[in-house]
């Protein structure tokens, strides 16, 4: 079980749940994911995740992987600021969540 906030990963089930509530994702987003939270507060390139999770091994710019984490922000909803851009550089899942400042 990998675990960050209410984000749960059940590796050997292939599952996935926001606050207990099943989130169906492809194989892909859930590839995505659990890297991403494997190697919590280390930024992962974009050319890193392209290698390891699609085993994409070229020096042609692609959109594929900020498609994929935008389509997994979007399933993950509340959570989804779990994932940092770190731009120009790639994404991590981040060491703690940013609360949104209520005034």
């Amino acid at each position: 079980m990998l675990q960050v906030g209410l984000i749960s990963l059940d590796v050997d089930r292939h599952a996935a749940t926001v606050g207990g509530q099943p989130v169906d994702l492809t194989a892909t987003e859930f590839k995505l994911l659990r890297l991403l939270i494997e190697r919590r507060g280390r930024v992962q390139t974009r050319e890193h995740l392209l290698i390891n999770v699609w085993n994409y091994e070229t020096e042609i710019e692609t959109r594929t992987v900020d498609t994929h984490v935008r389509r997994l922000r979007e399933k993950l909803g509340g959570e989804a600021d779990w994932i940092e851009t770190i731009r120009g550089v790639g994404y991590r899942i981040a060491e703690r969540k940013v609360s949104a400042c209520v005034s």
